[in-house]
C-alpha cells in the first residue's frame, strides 16, 4: 500500500509540472502492456525494411512485364533509397512537430497507400514515382520505433525492448529475397507490394489504439504551437545531398564511376551540398539535423561502429546469395531458403543478449565478441571453394548473424546513453541514416571490387597460359580428346580452358571479398576502447528515443 501510495503522488507531481493549459489535453496512464505497444509498432519496422530488399530478385519480372530495360528496372529499387535517405536525418525533427503517435500513424498510412499503388503501377514511370512517395512514408518509421520504445518500457527493460527492433531490422533483410523470390515465381511481382495492404491496415488500427504519446512530449508541443521555425536552407542542402549520394552509389559501377559524365555531375552536386549542409547546420541556432550530437565520444564511436558494421553486413548479404547462384548454379529461391536460417538464430539469440544487458553485463564486452565472431566468419567465408557443400555456406552466415547481433543490440542501448533526452530523437535520425548509408555504401564497393578483382586475377592467371606452357598443352590434349573434326576439338578445349580461367578468377575474387571486409571488422575492434563505460548499476537504462 504504501509503494501505491508513493506511485500515485509521484504521477500527480508529474501532471503538476504540466501547464495549466496542457493538463486538458493529457490522456489517462495507458493500460496496454508495453510489450502489446512494442509488437504492434514493430509491425510497421519490419514491413518498410522488408520492403527494402523484396523487390531486388523480382527487377527482371518488373522491368519485362513493363516494357522496360534492366537498368531501367533498376530505378525502381534506387528511387526507394534516395526517398529513404532523405527522410531518415529529418525524421526526429518531423517527431517533433507532429507528435511521435501522428508521425508514425501517418507513415503507416501513406506507406500502406502507395503500396497498392505500387502494385496497380501500369508503367514503370509512375511506378517509381510511387517507390519515391513509399520510401518517403516508409523512412520514418525506424527512428520512431526506436522513440515509441524508450517511453512504452521502464528503464529496466529497454535492453529487451530494443533487442526486439533489432529482431525485425536484421530478419527483414534476410528475408526479403527469399520471400519476393518465391512470391515472384508462383504469382506475380505486384503482389510483393500487395502483401503490405492487409498488414498495413492492421498496423495502423493497432497502433491508432494502443499508442499514446507520453505526457512530457506533449508538453513540449502545446509550448511549441505558434513558434514553429523550419530550416528550410538546412532541409534543402540536406535533401540534395543525400539523394544525389545515393544515386552516385547505386549507378556508380553500373556507369563506370567517374568514367562518366551523369556520375561526376551528381558526385559534385551531392560533395558541395553535403559540405554546404554540414556548415549549416553546425552554425544555424534552430538546425533540422543536429551535427553538435556527434561531439559526445560515445555517440561518435557508435556511428562510426555502425556504419562499418552495415556496410560489411550488407556487402555480405549482397556477396554471398549472388556466389551461390553464379558459380553454384542456385536459383534465387533455393539460395534465399538456404540462408534463412541465419534468421532464425538471430530471433534466438537477440533477446538472450538483451537480457543480458538488463543484468549489467558490461556491453563493451559484448560488441567486441561480436565484431570478432563476423572478422571470423568473414575469413571462414574466404576459405570457401566451388566444392562446398550447402551447409558449408550456412554455418559461416549463421555465425556471423549471430555476431551482428552480439554487436547492434549494445551499441543500440549506450549510443544514446550520454545524450540529453531532448536530444534523443535526432540521435535516433542520425543512427538510422548512418546505418542505411553504411549499407549503401558496402553494396556499392563491394559489386565495384568484385569485377575489378576479376578482372585482375584473369589478368594474372592468363600469364602462365601461354601456349608454350606444358600445363596448358596438357590439358587442351586433354580436352580434345574426343571423335570429330580434329580443329573444332582444339578450339572447343581452348574455350573450356578460358571458361575455367574465368570462373577461378571469379572464384578468388569472391574469396578477397569476404577476407577484406573481415579484415575491416578487425579493423573496427579498437574503436571499442574510445567507448564510456556505462554507470554501474544494477539494470542497463536506455535514454533512447
Amino acid at each position: 500500500m504504501p509503494q501505491a501510495l508513493e506511485e500515485i503522488d509521484a504521477e500527480a507531481a508529474l501532471v503538476e509540472t504540466i501547464p495549466a493549459f496542457d493538463q486538458q489535453h493529457v490522456s489517462p496512464i495507458r493500460v496496454f502492456s508495453p510489450w502489446i505497444v512494442a509488437m504492434v509498432v514493430t509491425i510497421g519496422t519490419f514491413m518498410e525494411v522488408l520492403d527494402t530488399s523484396i523487390a531486388n530478385v523480382a527487377l527482371p519480372h518488373i522491368a519485362g512485364s513493363l516494357s522496360a530495360s534492366q537498368d531501367e528496372g533498376a530505378w525502381v529499387l534506387t528511387s526507394y533509397l534516395v526517398a529513404n535517405a532523405i527522410i531518415l536525418p529529418i525524421s526526429g525533427w518531423i517527431s517533433t512537430v507532429m507528435g511521435r503517435k501522428r508521425f508514425y500513424l501517418t507513415s503507416v498510412l501513406f506507406f500502406t497507400v502507395f503500396s497498392a499503388l505500387c502494385g496497380l503501377a501500369p508503367s514503370l514511370g509512375l511506378l517509381i514515382v510511387f517507390r519515391v512517395m513509399q520510401g518517403l512514408a516508409g523512412g520514418g518509421l525506424q527512428p520512431s520505433v526506436q522513440a515509441i520504445l524508450a517511453d512504452a518500457f521502464p528503464p529496466q527493460k529497454r535492453g529487451m525492448a530494443m533487442a526486439l527492433y533489432t529482431v525485425a531490422i536484421l530478419v527483414a533483410p534476410v528475408l526479403g529475397p527469399t520471400l519476393g523470390g518465391w512470391i515472384t515465381d508462383n504469382y506475380s511481382w505486384r503482389w510483393i507490394f500487395y502483401i503490405n495492404i492487409p498488414i498495413g491496415i492492421l498496423c495502423f488500427i493497432l497502433t491508432r489504439v494502443v499508442l499514446e504519446d507520453p505526457p512530457h512530449l506533449k508538453a513540449a508541443r502545446a509550448a511549441a504551437r505558434g513558434n514553429l521555425r523550419i530550416d528550410w536552407t538546412g532541409l534543402s542542402l540536406i535533401s540534395l545531398g543525400l539523394a544525389t549520394l545515393e544515386i552516385v552509389l547505386d549507378k556508380g559501377q553500373e556507369l563506370d564511376w567517374f568514367g562518366s559524365h551523369f556520375i561526376v555531375g551528381f558526385a559534385t552536386v551531392s560533395a558541395i551540398s553535403l559540405v554546404g549542409a554540414i556548415i549549416w547546420e553546425w552554425n544555424h541556432s534552430h538546425p533540422i539535423v543536429n551535427l553538435h550530437l556527434l561531439k559526445e565520444r560515445n555517440f561518435r564511436s557508435c556511428c562510426i561502429l555502425i556504419l562499418g558494421l552495415y556496410a560489411v553486413l550488407y556487402a555480405t548479404t549482397y556477396l554471398l546469395p549472388l556466389f551461390m547462384q553464379q558459380m553454384m548454379g542456385y536459383d534465387a529461391t533455393t539460395a534465399g531458403f538456404a540462408l534463412s536460417p541465419s534468421g532464425l538464430f538471430t530471433m534466438i539469440e537477440v533477446p538472450l543478449v538483451g537480457y543480458m544487458l538488463t543484468r549489467g553485463f558490461d556491453p563493451r564486452k559484448l560488441i567486441f565478441a561480436g565484431l570478432s565472431l563476423i572478422g571470423i566468419s568473414l575469413w571462414w567465408m574466404g576459405s570457401m571453394n566451388l566444392g562446398v557443400a550447402e551447409i558449408d555456406m550456412i554455418l559461416p552466415r549463421t555465425l556471423q548473424v549471430l555476431g551482428v547481433g552480439l554487436t547492434t543490440v549494445p551499441i543500440s542501448t549506450i549510443m544514446f546513453r550520454f545524450l540529453a533526452k531532448e536530444d534523443s530523437s535526432q540521435a535516433a535520425g542520425l543512427y538510422a541514416l548512418v546505418r542505411n548509408e553504411g549499407g549503401s555504401i558496402g553494396i556499392a564497393l563491394s559489386s565495384t571490387l568484385l569485377q575489378r578483382k576479376a578482372q585482375l586475377f584473369q589478368q594474372t592467371l592468363g600469364q602462365n597460359m601461354v601456349a608454350s606452357s606444358p600445363w596448358v598443352q596438357q590439358a587442351i590434349a586433354a580436352m580434345s580428346a574426343h571423335p570429330g573434326n580434329a580443329a573444332d576439338n582444339h578450339y572447343t578445349a581452348m574455350a573450356r580452358l578460358y571458361a575455367a580461367m574465368q570462373q577461378q578468377a571469379n572464384l578468388l575474387s569472391y574469396m578477397d571479398q569476404f577476407r577484406a571486409l573481415g579484415i575491416v571488422m578487425v579493423v573496427m575492434l579498437p574503436l571499442i576502447f574510445f567507448l564510456k563505460r556505462p554507470p554501474t548499476q544494477k539494470h542497463i537504462e536506455l535514454d533512447a528515443h
